[in-house]
C-alpha cells in the first residue's frame, strides 16, 4: 500500500456472517455497490479465492455513464480479510472485525491520480454507507 492510501470505515449493526455474505455475494453486491440513488449496479460476478476475479458494473440509471470495476484477489481470509489488486494496479484491503453484536468494516485503498483524494474518499465512503444500509436491512 502506498503512502497516499485512503481509509474509510463503518460499524455495521449485523453479525459477521451477514456482513460477509452481503459483501461477497453478487445478489447482494448489485443492491449496494453505488454511491448515490441515481446510479446502480446492474451486474456482478465474484470468485472469492486467491487469484479469483471480481467484476461489477456501475452505471448511471440514465445510462449517461458507466464503468466496470474489476480486480483480482491477493488474500482471502473468510470473515476477516479481503485484499485485491484493481486492474489498473492499485491495491485495496478490507478487514472485518467483530465488535460485540456489530462488525467493523475498514477499507484502505490506493487512490487513482485523476480525481482529488477528498472526492475519492467521499465516493468510496458513500458506497460503504450504501453497503451498511443494505446489510443492516438484511439483519
Amino acid at each position: 500500500m502506498n503512502e497516499n492510501a485512503i481509509t474509510i470505515e463503518a460499524n455495521i449493526s449485523a453479525p459477521i456472517n451477514v456482513v460477509w455474505d452481503c459483501w461477497v455475494e453478487p445478489k447482494h453486491i448489485i443492491q449496494w455497490n453505488f454511491a448515490s440513488d441515481d446510479w446502480h449496479c446492474p451486474s456482478a460476478t465474484n470468485d472469492v479465492r486467491v487469484g479469483g476475479h471480481c467484476k461489477s458494473r456501475m452505471e448511471a440509471k440514465d445510462q449517461s455513464f458507466g464503468f466496470d470495476l474489476e480486480y483480482v484477489y491477493n488474500e482471502v481470509e473468510e470473515h476477516k480479510l479481503l485484499s485485491y489488486t484493481l486492474l489498473d494496479g492499485r491495491k485495496v484491503k478490507t478487514t472485518f472485525t467483530i465488535e460485540g453484536n456489530n462488525t467493523r468494516v475498514v477499507t484502505v485503498f490506493e487512490p487513482e491520480t485523476t480525481n482529488p483524494a477528498e472526492i475519492q474518499k467521499a465516493g468510496w465512503g458513500q458506497i460503504l454507507n450504501s453497503f451498511k444500509r443494505h446489510t443492516e436491512a438484511q439483519h
